[in-house]
């Protein structure tokens, strides 16, 4: 499979490479559920992979001499990944000089690359084995085809139970891929929950339960005195006295008054309208939600992805007795304002 891929992205990157069309493909990613089984493999690319490219011409493909292979495992210390991924970006021209960096042939990736790793250039994967997770099967094979259409290849082992059963059900499989996502255990109705999630709860409820109230302007109409109101309290309510007790349903009708006099409030305001979400060009319309993005965390932020829940922080390790006098000082990345950059965000 590695020499077919490589061989026939090199016979076409020959062809088309002028345009970088074909630079997505020139870089394999193969995925590993194990360090053993990536370790056979880079003993095998280094040998027989570099042997078979060197005559590929016989099968119809274009030769590939001495691919630079790399692999991506917790071997690798913390400094050694960043360079790494910078070298990942690196695309394939036709003519590059001396002394511009080599690009990588083929990458060898454990689970690492599934969370993190946004190289756009990437475009095709060989997973060997099915993951043992369908959240870690997406993951891995989603950091290909992030600019061109993706193309990933599944080799199974026909000795492994797991991996029949996915071969034989391959198509029903991938059609209906989240639904076998696995669940995630959490502790219901706990204080940082509520506080995060509530407002997007009972927004939901309100926009579906009643479909007068789903427009984004339909903010505006709805009344804390209504009988939906009392429905969605008593029913949030009594869902956290059954999971939890009734300490926490008394918490969390607190909670969903408190949100609903806000409301109130805010359509109150004389000589505006209330909306969902603030139009672009509308100044007479006010926004009842707000972003994670739009400053402080405030009682109507609703967030749009679990990404959301927690603002990225800059962390500064200072060793015993600090750095010394004569280093500079400290600057948080992503700017002087001290918002977290992509690579100082926790």
């Amino acid at each position: 499979m590695y020499v077919s891929v490589l061989g026939a992205a090199q016979k076409l990157h020959e062809r088309y490479g002028r345009n970088r069309v074909t630079d997505p493909y020139m870089t394999l990613v193969g995925y590993f559920n194990s360090l053993r089984d990536l370790g056979g493999m880079r003993r095998l690319a280094e040998d027989d992979v570099s042997t078979r490219l060197g005559r590929a011409d016989e099968r119809g493909l274009a030769r590939r001499f001495e691919p630079e292979i790399r692999e991506l495992t917790s071997r690798l210390s913390s400094d050694q990944i960043r360079p790494l991924l910078d070298l990942l970006a690196v695309p394939f021209p036709r003519g590059a000089g001396k002394d511009a960096p080599r690009p990588i042939d083929v990458l060898l990736a454990t689970n690492m690359i599934a969370v993190g790793v946004d190289v756009s250039r990437l475009g095709v994967m060989v997973v060997c084995n099915q993951p043992k997770s369908t959240a870690e099967y997406i993951q891995a094979t989603s950091r290909v085809g992030r600019v061109a259409p993706g193309l990933v290849f599944t080799v199974y082992n026909w000795a492994r139970p797991r991996d029949l059963s996915h071969y034989e059900r391959f198509e029903h499989f991938h059609a209906t891929v989240y639904r076998y996502v696995e669940a995630l255990s959490v502790t219901p109705f706990a204080e940082r929950a509520v506080d995060r999630g509530l407002t997007g709860v009972l927004v939901s409820l309100v926009r579906e339960l009643e479909p007068t109230y789903n427009g984004n302007h339909r903010a505006q109409n709805f009344n804390k005195n209504s009988p939906l109101a009392d429905h969605v309290v008593r029913y949030l309510k009594r869902r956290a006295e059954e999971i939890s007790d009734r300490d926490t349903g008394r918490r969390v009708e607190d909670e969903l008054e408190d949100r609903l006099d806000n409301w109130d409030q805010q359509r109150s305001v004389a000589g505006r309208r209330l909306a969902y979400s603030q139009p672009l060009r509308a100044d007479d319309v006010a926004g009842l939600l707000h972003r994670p993005t739009e400053g402080h965390w405030r009682q109507m932020t609703c967030p749009t992805s679990l990404r959301d829940v927690e603002p990225g922080i800059p962390l500064l390790l200072q060793p015993p007795g600090g750095y010394p006098v004569t280093e500079p000082p400290f600057r948080p990345p992503g700017g002087s304002d001290g918002s977290a950059g992509a690579e100082g965000a926790v």
